[in-house]
């Protein structure tokens, strides 16, 4: 399959506050591409995950501008993309987390799966030339204790939150079919790195371990995760979009499986806390036993390949959350709400 080389200097990044969402829009608007970003546009509704404060450092950018709004607005997404020049559309926004989709699965159709369905009506309507839906390895299910998961793989979603993704994908996948749609899909497993919000794993039990605090562990804690960090996967989505072919899904993997207890051990160890702060508890509803991604297609077609040791990665992670402590009380208190505020009252 022949590589296309395409650099869209003008790019609308919906939910660009979040954590990987953050990361990809410093990524853009970092040194290394200078000479192709001209500009980018956030669109995020600053929900409980979503921390304008996440970008600090890009706010005085010339080439950045924020816009506060839902992706489920037809309106806000239709101003957007028919008063900039938007040559690419990278989905990021997200309801992600799984244990609040089984608390309550209603704003995760609302947000996944209907604002995804508006942006892609809105991106046809602008005839935006390139829309990258941002995805999850979750949408396949769950592995035995063999095997990886291919962008060939049945999507089998075992949580609320996953189904709202696969049916999002879905979406996708039927414009590209039906009206010739220029969309690209990328599946990556388990993020970390700086600015993951304290409800996931790893920066939750770094934030617990610090305050020596229990860490609760699901179940018996071995269940298998496969972890990429963050700017490995945001470097695979900007490859899937100047490399990739539209209609095709490539999926991002860190080739780093462990048990989730065993990360936690590691953590405990980097910051000389004990074990003893471990506590197993009641395992959750419908969960996944273990994921693995197969990226050989990304490695093949687009030249990805990981770039950050888990070793290195995670170490540079547990520095990032301990130098990081302001921020990680303002989110746990709910005090980052009020960064919007202070940043845009004198703005207007």
């Amino acid at each position: 399959m022949p590589q296309i080389d395409r650099s869209p200097g003008v790019v609308l990044v919906t939910g660009g506050c979040g954590f990987i969402g953050s990361n990809f829009v410093r990524m853009l608007l970092s040194d290394e591409f200078s000479s192709q970003i001209r500009s980018v546009i956030v669109l995020d509704k600053l929900t409980y995950a979503g921390n304008l404060e996440n970008l600090t450092d890009c706010l005085d950018d010339p080439r950045f501008s924020f816009v506060h709004g839902d992706i489920a607005d037809a309106e806000c997404v239709q101003n957007i993309l028919q008063s900039s020049p938007v040559e690419a559309l990278f989905h990021f926004a997200a309801e992600s987390h799984v244990d609040r989709s089984i608390l309550d699965s209603t704003p995760f159709v609302q947000t996944n799966i209907t604002g995804t369905q508006v942006l892609l009506d809105e991106a046809r309507r602008a005839q935006t030339p390139l829309y990258v839906q941002v995805s999850t390895d979750e949408v396949y299910g769950s592995l035995g204790p063999e095997g990886l998961f291919s962008e060939q793989t049945p999507l089998a979603p075992n949580s609320p939150y996953a189904a709202s993704k696969a049916a999002a994908d879905l979406l996708v996948r039927s414009y590209c079919h039906t009206f010739d749609f220029p969309g690209i899909i990328t599946r990556c497993s388990n993020n970390y790195g700086p600015y993951q919000f304290p409800e996931k794993l790893i920066p939750l039990m770094i934030a617990n371990a610090c305050e020596d605090r229990e860490l609760p562990v699901y179940g018996d804690g071995k269940q298998v995760r496969d972890w990429i960090h963050v700017l490995d996967h945001c470097r695979g989505i900007w490859l899937a979009a100047t490399r990739g072919e539209t209609g095709e899904v490539y999926n991002f993997g860190g080739r780093t499986e462990l048990e989730n207890l065993s990360l936690v051990r590691r953590l405990l160890s980097l910051l000389n806390k004990p074990e003893s702060l471990i506590r197993f508890v009641k395992d959750r509803p419908g969960h996944d036993r273990r994921y693995a991604i197969d990226c050989s297609k990304a490695e093949r077609e687009l030249g990805w390949f990981p770039q950050i040791p888990f070793e290195q990665g995670l170490q540079e992670t547990v520095d990032w959350y301990l130098q990081h402590e302001e921020w990680i009380n303002r989110i746990r208190s709910g005090d980052y709400r009020d960064y919007y505020d202070q940043q845009y009252r004198n703005r207007s």
